[in-house]
């Protein structure tokens, strides 16, 4: 992924953060899915006896997603159910900071992620993008453009209300 040359730094608080871990149908192909569509880079992969994706580990961004295959007990035992299990809902949204969110948007555009908001620059100083991914997940995409105060924050945000 290309640096843009007027994208600023992503703030500190966002360095390190809780690493999500995604429940899948099928963990092989959404790795493929970020890895065309995010450009993802995957870093470990315990294969299930069954054929499946017991456990895997990618990293989006500089941000690390733990994701494996969900079973049909599991759903059915109301842990660990890939969206679609849960009638194609998820009560998570994954938020990556990226040097190029209008680059993103169009790869994963055209590797079959849906569009909910095109690329668009933010009252809160990000440049952001929200898909939904093949598997039901849902994303935000960030490049940041500016450090907002609070005090200017709250301004633009009254503005736009």
């Amino acid at each position: 992924m290309t640096e843009r040359a007027d994208a600023v730094e992503i703030p500190v608080r966002y360095h390190h953060a809780v690493i999500p871990h995604i429940m899948v149908d099928d963990a092989g192909a959404a790795i493929d899915f970020y890895r065309r569509a995010f450009d993802a880079r995957e870093d470990f992969r315990i294969d299930a006896p069954d054929g499946g994706v017991l456990h895997a580990e990618i990293t989006v961004g500089r941000s690390v997603l733990m994701l494996g295959d969900a079973s049909v007990e599991e759903a059915q035992a109301g842990s660990f159910a890939a969206p679609a299990a849960l009638g194609g809902g998820t009560s998570v949204t994954l938020h990556v900071f990226v040097s190029d969110v209008d680059a993103l948007a169009e790869r994963a555009e055209a590797a079959g992620a849906e569009i909910l908001q095109p690329p668009t620059n933010m009252f809160h100083g990000d440049r952001t993008v929200i898909l939904k991914d093949p598997s039901g997940h849902m994303w935000v995409f960030l490049t940041h453009m500016e450090d907002v105060s609070d005090e200017e924050l709250r301004r633009r945000l009254a503005a736009a209300g």
